[in-house]
């Protein structure tokens, strides 16, 4: 990918050469994104007032922007008319086509396709049949579970219909949805299964979604359908995963993509046969021990899987790496229905390299891992990442649907359709935290202060554009950009904030986070203003974006890395998580990452300055990692960021800071600064420089939450699981560092070993393996003892008398051998 700085600096000199040309402009048609000889078709354009002129007939704005990857959504394209008669089509990633119609007022609609993969989707727009597709625009394709309550049919007691024909589990069932999603008077309910055919880890693997029948047709659109479920008719039982889908009575059975609405996947106990109706648990063991020999034939996923943090603590400060599990999350209730005893999981981001596995760690009230080798409700790792996995598309990378094939069904069979949990949990054990280390964080906020990832922290009150943190590793870059602070009487401070950073990866998406000119937060992709109204959570290129109701801005790269991003007090705080693989490998404001401090703060050149250097040599230190427009991954698609950052310096030499703030003791702001910041410096130095006490505040606040990320990602030792005795319990489940095990013997059976160990900072277990004998056995051993104790003296008695008695004989004989002198 080009910088984007490259990319800019192009786009200025044809906007200049287009100003001067007044000859016939270029077309946006089949060229939207690109930067033409004479005008634009960037999106910068329309701020920037050179687009060309025919830029908004040809690139597409839609609403809804976004749905489900099982498809069926339809959406408006906003800013184009099109002719009544023309006729429609619509072309997702150039190969996948759905009919399309323009309305009364010309607005054109499209349907979204049925696809396996998540992400920005480019699509296109014919008006000619499908000959040529001029219009083209984006479409966001998220994964199921993530849709509105508006845009999918709901199983009305969802348990039920995964258990229905188990033990007291029967009646109706009663399906709901928005009726008005479906402008149809009549609807068809379909039920569709999912499937993968080929060979696993092959080319010929494949994943498909196939209609199965029709469960009722033509009912009244009245957004509610009850019914008595039946077996399903020949081979249709045997899927036993699936979906249903409500779609207008007008098209047929089983049509791809038209207008649909999606139920949950789920286990089709509700439709399965009369074996399994008949004898569930027999059915499902049969079914469990399929699975687990099928198991046995794939390649071991869980050797190349992250390990779980060791702590809550952890696995909720490690942003860049793990992102909460929604089926069991603390903020939303903790409703855990396969993880009982778990108050809160988290899922592994990225999937693993070769296998495209998934990682769950799932921890308790106090904080600890809950473990499948001590609960059903512990973690369990995942031969499908829930999430799935670019480049998606085939089996096991298929986002949701490959995970429940390969994870969850299973756990229908083994252990909530049968008693047969030990085969799943045997496949699917939980990661303990032995190997788990730790990211390190970096920080600047406030006025702005830097507090690098091997602990140093510095005011640097630089104006312009600064590259933060730089790893050849990942060709890793994040860059933040600081403009001058205000006053509250309007004039300008002797002091700067953070008012935007980009970032990007390899050649993954550039993402900007940034202050508009009205102070209000933007999130940009590739130069793009983002709309989070109806997603908070991205697939992107080499990236995932997530955005809080408060718009704090999580991005979460391929390589683990992490930056958070928040809004606060009129500045940026900005947070970087960085694993441990990048040690030595990072260079910028930030410093180099590897538990030196007296390297801290390297120029570009290689040349340090001292731990304790002056905040003079600190700011020259920090001018020194200016950027240039060639580098920059920012966006300047405004007259005021043209001429202050792009041609303007990017290191400002002209704004020099205050250095000392002086606390007068006559200044009636100091008594409340003391007040509000106490001991804190970087609080005290933002009140005094700024002459705000909410700019303090948040500084203060800022450096608390730092303060407490680095706590909760310390490194923590973990001694790993210990098993009970046999016979026996043990009194514990926590394997951490001071954690105590005590181990009991069941009625009638003696402890041998050790009865209690701890875990050492050596990370081993203190004393020896206990054991459980049982008591009658020792006390026969000793009866035995005993016996062949007597016995033996009395044998050895025996054989003493014979010796004797032998003895005696022979010296008669000498006696009456000897000669008679």
């Amino acid at each position: 990918m080009k910088f984007i700085g490259i990319i800019v600096s192009f786009f200025i000199l044809f906007t200049l050469t287009a100003l001067r040309n007044a000859g016939a402009q270029d077309s946006c048609s089949h060229q939207c994104g690109e930067l033409l000889s004479t005008c634009s078709c960037q999106v910068t354009c329309q701020s920037l007032g050179n687009c060309c002129p025919d830029y908004k007939e040809f690139c597409l704005q839609i609403s809804p922007y976004s749905g489900s990857l099982m498809g069926g959504k339809g959406f408006l394209i906003e800013n184009t008319a099109f002719n009544t008669s023309s006729v429609l089509t619509c072309r997702f990633k150039q190969e996948i086509k759905t009919s399309g119609y323009t309305a009364e007022d010309g607005k054109g609609h499209c349907i979204s396709p049925l696809l396996y993969e998540t992400g920005f989707i480019p699509f296109e727009v014919s008006i000619d049949g499908g000959r040529t597709f001029p219009y083209s625009g984006t479409w966001l394709s998220v994964h199921h579970s993530k849709v509105s309550d508006e845009e999918k049919c709901t199983l009305v007691n969802e348990t039920k219909w995964q258990y229905y024909g188990t033990s007291n589990t029967y009646g109706n069932l009663t399906l709901t949805w928005t009726h008005q999603a479906l402008a149809e008077t009549h609807v068809n309910i379909e039920v569709w299964g999912y499937h993968e055919t080929g060979d696993s880890y092959s080319e010929n693997w494949l994943a498909e979604w196939k209609y199965l029948y029709t469960l009722a047709r033509e009912i009244p659109n009245t957004g509610k359908f009850t019914f008595t479920p039946i077996p399903a008719e020949g081979n249709y039982s045997t899927w036993d995963f699936g979906i249903l889908r409500i779609t207008p009575s007008s098209y047929s059975d089983g049509q791809s993509n038209i207008p649909s609405l999606w139920s949950n996947e789920h286990a089709l106990a509700w439709h399965l046969g009369k074996d399994f109706r008949d004898d569930p648990n027999s059915w499902a063991t049969a079914k469990c021990m399929e699975w687990d020999r099928k198991e046995d034939k794939l390649p071991n996923f869980k050797e190349e899987i992250i390990d779980c943090p060791c702590t809550l603590a952890q696995a909720r400060a490690d942003t860049g790496r793990f992102h909460t599990d929604y089926g069991c999350n603390i903020e939303k209730g903790s409703v855990c229905t396969y993880h009982p005893g778990a108050v809160h999981c988290v899922r592994a981001i990225q999937a693993s390299p070769q296998y495209a596995a998934g990682q769950q760690c799932c921890y308790d009230s106090t904080g600890t891992q809950i473990l499948t080798h001590d609960s059903t409700g512990g973690s369990t790792p995942d031969r499908g990442h829930d999430w799935g996995s670019p480049p998606f598309l085939k089996p096991p990378r298929i986002p949701g649907f490959s995970h429940w094939l390969y994870d969850v069904i299973s756990f229908y069979y083994c252990c909530l359709w049968s008693d047969n949990c030990q085969f799943y949990m045997k496949r699917r054990p939980s990661s303990d935290c032995r190997t788990y280390r730790p990211p390190r964080a970096a920080s600047a906020f406030g006025d702005p202060h830097f507090f690098t990832f091997d602990g140093l922290n510095f005011t640097f009150n630089g104006l312009g554009e600064y590259l933060l943190v730089e790893s050849d590793l990942t060709s890793l870059r994040v860059q933040g950009r600081t403009q001058q602070g205000r006053l509250p009487n309007g004039t300008g401070a002797q002091g700067t904030g953070l008012s935007a950073v980009a970032m990007q990866e390899n050649n993954s998406d550039v993402i900007e986070v940034r202050y508009s000119e009205d102070l209000n937060l933007e999130v940009l992709l590739n130069q793009k203003v983002l709309n989070f109204s109806e997603q908070t959570w991205m697939d992107l290129k080499g990236l995932f974006l997530h955005s809080t109701p408060d718009q704090n801005i999580t991005v979460m790269f391929s390589s683990g890395c992490g930056v958070e991003i928040r809004g606060n007090g009129g500045f940026l705080t900005l947070t970087v998580l960085l694993p441990e693989k990048f040690t030595n490998h990072t260079q910028g404001l930030f410093g180099v990452m590897n538990g030196n401090t007296e390297d801290e703060y390297t120029f570009r050149n290689k040349t340090t300055l001292p731990v304790h250097a002056s905040p003079q040599q600190l700011f020259e230190f920090g001018a020194n990692w200016a950027i240039e427009n060639g580098t920059s991954l920012f966006t300047y698609d405004t007259e005021f960021l043209l001429n202050n950052f792009f041609y303007g310096e990017k290191h400002s030499a002209s704004f020099l800071p205050v250095f000392f703030p002086s606390e007068d003791p006559a200044d009636p702001l100091v008594e409340e600064m003391v007040s509000l910041c106490g001991s804190d410096p970087f609080c005290r130095f933002d009140v005094l420089t700024t002459r705000s006490l909410q700019v303090g505040n948040s500084t203060r606040l800022s450096h608390q939450n730092h303060k407490l990320l680095v706590e909760h990602l310390e490194p923590v030792i973990s001694c790993g699981w210990l098993d009970h005795p046999i016979n026996g319990t043990k009194n514990g489940t926590n394997y951490l560092l001071g954690s105590t095990i005590i181990f009991l013997c069941s009625q009638g059976y003696e402890l041998t070993g050790s009865k209690e160990r701890t875990c050492q900072a050596s990370g081993a277990w203190s004393g020896d393996t206990p054991s459980c004998i049982q008591k009658i056995a020792i006390e026969q051993l000793i009866l035995l003892g005993c016996v062949f104790g007597i016995v033996g003296v009395a044998v050895l008695a025996r054989l003493t008398f014979l010796c004797r008695k032998e003895r005696h004989k022979g010296n008669q004989k000498l006696v009456s051998e000897v000669p008679v002198e």
